[in-house]
């Protein structure tokens, strides 16, 4: 079998014990997943359950106490030249936009297009253009974002981070900072990704989401996995009792 053949095999995103400390506090205890490629995992659980923090380790931002982690056949370790190649495959939408208010939608998503990829100004606003036509809003290329609603705002990020050509995307729960009624856009865009292949690890709330797209769904809770399986499982036949007593409360 050839190196390329053994890649693709290999699992696009390897957790192994990993562990992460803020002072005293364990936030993230001992955890291990496998994401396979062209595979969506969806991560719930209570607030403060450690899920953000695997998240922000995945690409860096976040300095792992121990542990180990591969993303695409990368060893993600100390060295710069490994964190960068890493980032340079992984997209990562927060519950924040981060838009640049004094720069357009299509400047938003050339900027830094033309930083780290290098792009003419040219190439990087027809990949701009291309991608808000993938997210639904092609029209809203020249409104700044205190123009948009907050949905159109987080369709914006998503293709920002979709035009840098990410193996990965990475969700740290998109829909939180919207209201109710903005919040099946972005889903719709997400579900779309997830149905075009992209491989994906999602910390959401929003279980409707986590039923029709993951392929897997962790439940953590204190730092740690409770329990792990697809999502007809864990929804319709949760083992443990601490995953059945957090879905009686999420879905009432």
């Amino acid at each position: 079998m050839t190196v390329s053949a053994l890649n693709e095999s290999a699992p696009m995103i390897e957790i192994r014990n990993l562990v992460k400390q803020f002072g005293k506090f364990r936030a993230v205890d001992n955890v291990s997943m496998t994401v396979g490629r062209g595979k969506v995992m969806v991560i719930i659980g209570p607030s403060g359950s450690g899920k953000s923090t695997v998240l922000r380790c995945i690409n860096r931002l976040e300095k792992p106490t121990s542990g180990e982690i591969w993303v695409d056949g990368i060893h993600l370790t100390d060295n710069v030249k490994d964190i960068n190649a890493v980032r340079a495959e992984v997209g990562m939408v927060f519950q924040q936009f981060n838009l640049f208010p004094h720069l357009t939608a299509l400047e938003n998503i050339t900027l830094a297009q033309r930083v780290v990829r290098k792009r003419s100004e040219a190439e990087a606003r027809e990949i701009a253009m291309a991608q808000l036509r993938r997210v639904g809003i092609p029209e809203k290329a020249n409104a700044y974002p205190s123009q948009l609603s907050g949905g159109q705002q987080q369709r914006v990020a998503i293709a920002r981070a979709l035009a840098m050509n990410p193996r990965i995307m990475l969700f740290d729960e998109p829909t939180s900072a919207l209201d109710p009624e903005m919040i099946k856009e972005v889903l719709d865009v997400m579900l779309e990704l997830a149905a075009d292949g992209m491989t994906m690890v999602v910390v959401t709330h929003e279980m409707g989401f986590a039923r029709k797209a993951a392929d897997e769904v962790i439940f953590m809770d204190h730092g740690r996995i409770v329990e792990q399986g697809p999502p007809e499982v864990i929804f319709n036949e949760p083992r443990e009792p601490r995953t059945r007593a957090f879905l009686s409360q999420i879905l009432r």
